[in-house]
């Protein structure tokens, strides 16, 4: 049987996750400065299939944290990634308005 899940609660979904032994890793916005699609606080879940939910960021950034999922699944050693751009390539990776964005990658142990 499997839980009902809130499906706009990224933590409910990484917890069930967990629950159902998948190898899980939650990604958290740390830091922003001047614009960034999602504010301080912001989650994405991944597991270990490459499923997620929740949302850091958007465009490229999201992908990159993603693909950085498994590595941090693999050794378990938590990540942080900063995300900045000058304006000329702003619109590329998702971060319209040239702000900057850290995101800290880290593996739930069950």
């Amino acid at each position: 049987m499997q839980a009902s899940v809130d499906i706009l609660d990224p933590l409910a979904v990484a917890e069930a996750w967990v629950g159902e032994g998948r190898q899980v890793v939650i990604a958290t916005v740390i830091e922003t400065w001047g614009s960034a699609p999602r504010p301080v606080g912001s989650h994405l879940v991944i597991d270990g299939a490459g499923n997620f939910e929740g949302s850091v960021s958007g465009g490229c950034v999201e992908g990159a944290v993603i693909s950085e999922a498994a590595d941090v699944i693999e050794y378990g050693r938590p990540k942080i990634h900063e995300f900045g751009v000058a304006d000329d390539t702003a619109w590329r990776v998702g971060l319209s308005c040239g702000g900057r964005i850290r995101v800290l990658v880290e593996r739930v142990d069950g």
